[in-house]
């Protein structure tokens, strides 16, 4: 997909995303999805990756998120996988796009790229070489892989995400920027999520917004971003899903009608790109999905 034609899919919006893979997956009782955030699944269950695509577009979603989030030769060298990096990112387009085909559907493929170090930990972020080199690498390896986009998600700091955009909009694919916020319109790193989507306002960038944010924390963030840059919105809340070192997202879990509803909101601040992250499933897209064409009509 070129940008223009990014550009214009957007326009046409608001578009549905797909929901989580990881949690979901767990969820599901799929325990090697939890190494490497989804590279386990790619290596031990496909299949269970497979089919979780084919509910998304079953459910209505319009874009299929691959399981690339931790396919970085960063994070594969670490677990010795390193020499699988362009198998592993390709396997994953092509298990979104066979799940989208089983479900009638010819839907866009993003390819996931996040943070070096855990997302959650934004005083572990590396130097700017480093940040440079890898996640140019990534960009690399994961636009080779066949996606339609690049999405860069789960961010802490504006520094590296403002690396990582730069690196991903020298694919010459469309690229999508998404920041991890708590409360107060805040990214995890405390700087404000206004500046952070106003840095990543590059050439290339069709979207910024945020994800693996708690709903009740979204509208904030979302509000300052859209004071700070005419980009479109992009948004997939966190329905409580939570360990000891994210508490930040510690919350009521949201029905999928609930969900559904809450999108509404974001719609009018600005969101085109509409989801859902860890916590959410195919029941939360197809309420979402519901709301989102009626709108739409």
């Amino acid at each position: 997909m070129t940008r223009d034609e990014m550009s214009a899919w957007l326009a046409e919006g608001p578009r549905v995303l797909d929901g989580a893979t990881g949690s979901e997956l767990l969820r599901r009782g799929v325990s090697a999805a939890g190494r490497l955030w989804g590279v386990g699944a790619l290596l031990e269950d496909p299949d269970a990756v497979r089919r979780l695509h084919r509910e998304y577009a079953e459910a209505g979603a319009e874009a299929l998120t691959a399981a690339t989030f931790r396919v970085a030769p960063y994070s594969l060298r670490r677990a010795g996988l390193d020499d699988r990096t362009e198998e592993l990112a390709s396997l994953a387009v092509r298990l979104a796009r066979e799940g989208a085909r089983e479900a009638g559907r010819d839907i866009l493929v993003f390819a996931s790229q996040t943070t070096l170090e855990d997302c959650y930990r934004p005083d572990l972020v590396p130097g700017d070489d480093t940040l440079r080199h890898e996640h140019a690498v990534t960009a690399a390896v994961l636009a080779a892989s066949g996606a339609d986009a690049l999405l860069l998600e789960t961010f802490n700091t504006i520094r590296e995400a403002r690396i990582a955009v730069e690196a991903a909009a020298a694919t010459g694919l469309p690229v999508i920027a998404s920041f991890t916020c708590i409360s107060g319109g805040r990214i995890l790193s405390g700087e404000d999520a206004g500046e952070a989507a106003g840095a990543v306002f590059l050439p290339g960038v069709m979207a910024a917004g945020t994800n693996c944010t708690a709903v009740g924390d979204v509208l904030p963030a979302l509000t300052a971003m859209a004071a700070a840059t005419p980009l479109p919105l992009v948004v997939y809340a966190n329905n409580a899903w939570y360990e000891e070192d994210s508490a930040f997202l510690a919350a009521d879990p949201v029905t999928p009608d609930r969900y559904g509803f809450c999108a509404l909101g974001w719609i009018t601040v600005g969101a085109r790109l509409i989801g859902g992250c860890c916590g959410t499933g195919p029941r939360h897209i197809a309420a979402l999905a519901s709301q989102v064409l009626h709108r739409r009509s």
